[in-house]
C-alpha cells in the first residue's frame, strides 16, 4: 500500500493489518452495509503488475487465457495465467491505456507472478514492474453507486467491464451496481472523501465477500495449480477465449471444453458455525468414500453470521449428496444460486 495513502486511511479510522484495511470500527455492521447499502472499499488486498514496451501486447496475449490482442482502453478483461498442464497460477483483471497494461491480482501472488512473467521476457521488448504504489484502487458497490458517481464524473461505463477514463481516474464497471476506480495517489484522498459522503467505508473482507457473491474466483497461494480454468467457472465469466492461439495449458483447456470431460464446477454455498473456512480447505461427501470431493476457493464471513464461500466440487457430489466442510462430520454446505447459469 502506498505509504501516503495508508496514512490517509488510518486518519479516516481504518484498522490496517499487513497493508490491508480490515474494518473501520464495526466489521459486522460493515458486512450488513455491503449486503443492503452502498459501500466504499480500499482494494489494497490486490496489487498491480504493469507491462509496458512495444512487445507488451503480444507478450501477454501469448501467455494468458483471454484475448489480449482485442483489448482496448475502453475495456477490462478477466483472465488467467496457467501452467503447461492447464492449471491456474493466477486470476486477475487486466486493463490498459494507450501504451501500458495493468494486471490486478492478490498482493500475495504479485511477487511470484511478476518473477514468473519476467522469466518469459527473454528478448521481447517488455518491461514487467510492480505498480502497486502508483495506482490506488477503490471499490464502490450498492444500489446508489452509479448515482453517486454521476455526481462527480460526466460519463460512466455502461456495460460490465466497460472502462471510462477521466484524467487521473479510470472507472471500470464490474456489474450492474459495482465499480472499480483506479486513481493516482494524489487524487485518491479527495475522491474518497467525495464518495464517502454517500457510501459507507468498509474493510477489504466486505469487498472479498462481494466477489464471492458475484461468483468471481480469486486464486490464492493455497489454490495455485489446483484448477483448470473451467473448474473455477473462468469460462463463464469471460476469462477464457477458445478462438485465440496457443498459450500455456491451451491444449488441455481446449480438450476439456470440446470433449466435455469437466467433472468439476465451482458453486456458491453458505456454511454455519464458528469455524471459518479457508481457501484450500477440503470438502467431503459420501459419494467419494472418504476422499475429498472438492476444494474451497474463497470464503468470507457472511452478513448475519456463518460464512459464504466459492468451492470447486465434483458435479456428481453436488447433485446427489450432502457436501461437508473438512470431513463428513463437518458443517454441511447450503448451496445457493450463482448470478450466472452453469452449463
Amino acid at each position: 500500500m502506498n505509504p501516503d495513502w495508508q496514512n490517509f486511511l488510518a486518519a479516516q479510522g481504518a484498522q490496517i493489518q499487513d497493508g490491508v484495511v480490515q474494518h473501520f470500527g464495526d466489521a459486522a455492521a460493515e458486512l450488513i452495509a455491503a449486503r443492503d447499502g452502498t459501500v466504499l472499499s480500499d482494494l489494497s488486498q490486490f496489487g498491480i503488475i504493469k507491462a509496458s514496451g512495444e512487445d507488451a501486447k503480444g507478450f501477454l496475449h501469448n501467455l494468458f487465457s483471454s484475448d489480449v490482442n482485442a483489448l482496448t482502453p475502453q475495456q477490462a478483461l478477466p483472465s488467467s495465467f496457467n501452467t503447461a498442464k492447464g492449471r491456474a497460477l493466477a486470476t486477475f483483471l487486466i486493463w490498459r491505456n494507450e501504451t501500458e497494461y495493468f494486471l490486478h491480482l492478490p498482493q500475495s501472488l504479485l511477487a511470484p507472478i511478476q518473477k514468473k512473467l519476467s522469466m518469459f521476457v527473454l528478448r521481447a521488448k517488455v518491461k514487467i514492474e510492480n505498480a502497486s504504489d502508483d495506482i490506488v484502487c477503490l471499490g464502490l458497490s450498492g444500489a446508489n453507486a452509479a448515482t453517486l458517481l454521476q455526481q462527480h464524473f460526466p460519463a460512466l461505463p455502461r456495460n460490465p467491464l466497460d472502462v471510462e477514463h477521466h484524467g487521473d481516474v479510470g472507472l471500470i464497471r464490474l456489474g450492474a451496481d459495482r465499480f472499480q476506480l483506479n486513481a493516482t495517489p494524489q487524487r485518491a484522498p479527495a475522491l474518497w472523501q467525495q464518495l464517502s459522503t454517500g457510501a459507507r467505508p468498509v474493510g477489504a473482507p466486505c469487498w472479498d465477500w462481494l466477489n464471492i457473491r458475484a461468483g468471481v474466483p480469486v486464486i490464492l497461494p493455497q489454490t495455485q495449480e489446483a484448477f483448470v480454468p473451467q473448474m473455477a467457472n473462468l469460462d463463464l465469466i469471460g476469462a477464457v477465449n477458445f478462438k485465440k492461439g496457443c498459450y500455456p495449458g491451451q491444449e488441455i483447456v481446449a480438450r476439456m471444453q470440446y470433449l466435455g470431460k469437466n467433472k468439476r464446477r465451482m458453486y456458491l454455498a453458505h456454511v454455519g458455525g464458528d469455524a471459518a473456512p479457508k481457501a484450500g480447505d477440503e470438502l467431503f461427501s459420501m459419494e467419494m468414500e472418504g476422499q475429498s470431493c472438492g476444494t474451497v476457493v474463497n470464503a468470507q464471513a457472511a452478513p448475519g453470521g456463518g460464512y459464504d464461500l466459492l468451492a470447486v466440487i465434483q458435479i456428481a457430489s453436488h447433485d446427489a449428496f450432502p457436501v461437508h466442510l473438512g470431513n463428513l462430520q463437518g458443517a454441511r454446505l447450503q448451496f445457493q444460486p450463482l448470478p450466472y447459469p452453469l452449463p
